[in-house]
């Protein structure tokens, strides 16, 4: 898997372990060992210039996903398909907020936000209750077993 980890954002994070959960991911959803992802963090004006332009909301976000090859999850017997899973933007200033509101931390909200971009570059999505359900339930999972794995 080819995972590109850019900071433009002014703050402190540790690429290397965001590049590795997001292999771990990429991997536990069956993404095809060739898929390129692109995560770039950035500073709040430039987040909520790309909400504006492509959410079409006013103001800074935390993440948007911006899919390429509609890649979708690999099947059990099924191989999956090769391509660009696609581009997530990160705003860890915006993490450090949620992450502080919600006790967990800055770190531990961007790892949350990284698996749930993923998650929507494969297809994901939590505006219907049940696709929220199934999306929120995947990440919780997706997140227990990686914070399981000893530190490396």
């Amino acid at each position: 898997m080819s995972i590109e980890v850019l900071n433009e954002s002014g703050h402190e994070i540790d690429v290397t372990a965001l590049s590795a959960l997001s292999r771990f991911v990429m991997e536990q959803m069956r993404v095809h060992p060739q898929a390129e992802l692109c995560i770039k963090a950035v500073d709040e004006e430039t987040i909520a210039e790309l909400n504006a332009q492509w959410m079409e909301k006013e103001g800074p976000t935390d993440v948007l996903a911006f899919p390429m090859d509609e890649l979708r999850p690999g099947l059990v017997n099924e191989e999956p398909e090769e391509g660009v899973l696609g581009d997530l933007v990160l705003c860890p200033a915006v993490a450090e907020r949620q992450g502080d509101s919600a006790g967990h931390g800055t770190w531990a909200e961007i790892e949350l936000l990284t698996t749930h971009g993923i998650l929507h570059l494969l297809g994901y999505d939590h505006a219907e209750p049940e696709e929220h359900k199934e999306m929120f339930g995947l990440q919780d999972d997706l997140l227990a077993r990686w914070r399981a794995l000893p530190a490396g």
